[in-house]
């Protein structure tokens, strides 16, 4: 190889480093990008939500002054997601719009990209809080205060129309059953195909989407999966649950969903606490669950770090 061929070849490969770089920075750029968020005319138009004096007056002097509650959020349909035209969209964001009328502040609402990136960044205070559907836990509660707003739970998903007319996990048994490797819910369905009669002909695969092909291809009977996405993607029939059904009476492994807070912020999070405990009693709260096709997992009491009252299964 010439010097000459090697410099220009040393010279492209720099190039060719230097762009996947920049698009890696930019797709950073853009998924960190802040969203300051409104509430549709349906959440403005629910009772509660309405700006709150009496609240607004209990916000920290830094909060009050800046006006602004900064949200970090992570991406998971019907929670927090993108529609069509790229507005941010879910629970999460209802939820957050309507907080911020009632308390007078300017929401900003930025998607961190991993769900893994958001404990530290409240831990750091770039962001006041997190609403971004997270599961409480024991462990979780030792690092930030977790405000518990809405129920988690896993649910059976099969073929559209649900030709084996299963009802329930005893349903299973002796049905071949896809789980992805290494998670909850294969530990759940080994658990359960334990106390069968006939077992279930459990197949483990690595990744959730395939799980899901493998049902709808109906090379697997069925599958379990996190309740609030497998209702919603099958109820409107889009995404990973085109061509799927999931069985919304079955709720199983009940757990929390949480708001993060820093711990030495408790000021700011029985403030929190208190402006969803209103929206739960007003019914703006559980419209916007129903809106979203999730009312079963709808609190009456908003708490805070109680994930010890739901121990996992």
């Amino acid at each position: 190889m010439t010097n000459t061929f090697r410099t220009a070849k040393l010279a492209l490969q720099a190039l060719l480093i230097g762009a996947a770089l920049t698009t890696s920075l930019i797709a950073v750029a853009l998924a960190q990008e802040a969203v300051t968020m409104t509430p549709t005319d349906d959440v403005a138009a629910l009772p509660g939500v309405a700006f709150n004096q009496a609240l607004a007056d209990k916000l920290p002097e830094a909060m009050k002054t800046a006006g602004v509650m900064k949200v970090a959020t992570d991406l998971t349909p019907p929670i927090s997601f993108h529609d069509e035209n790229g507005d941010l969209v879910g629970i999460d964001a209802d939820l957050a719009a309507a907080m911020g009328v009632i308390l007078g502040l300017r929401i900003e609402m930025t998607d961190v990209g991993a769900g893994a990136a958001i404990v530290p960044s409240i831990m750091s205070k770039r962001f006041d809080i997190s609403i971004s559907g997270i599961n409480d836990d024991p462990e979780l509660e030792k690092q930030v205060d977790v405000i518990d707003y809405m129920f988690d739970a896993t649910t059976i998903m099969t073929q559209m129309g649900n030709p084996l007319k299963i009802a329930n996990m005893e349903d299973l048994c002796g049905k071949t059953v896809a789980v992805p490797v290494g998670t909850f819910q294969a530990r759940m369905v080994e658990a359960a195909s334990a106390k069968c009669e006939t077992p279930m002909n459990i197949t483990s695969i690595p990744k959730m989407p395939d799980v899901l092909q493998a049902v709808r291809t109906g090379r697997a009977d069925a599958t379990v999966n996190g309740y609030a996405t497998s209702v919603y993607t099958t109820a409107i029939q889009t995404g990973n649950g085109t061509g799927l059904e999931a069985l919304p009476d079955v709720r199983l492994a009940v757990g929390y969903l949480g708001m993060l807070t820093a711990k030495d912020n408790a000021e700011f999070r029985d403030v929190v606490v208190e402006t969803l405990q209103s929206m739960v009693d007003s019914g703006a709260y559980g419209t916007i669950m129903a809106k979203w096709d999730l009312a079963p997992l709808a609190v009456t009491e908003v708490k805070v770090n109680d994930a010890a009252s739901y121990p996992a299964e």
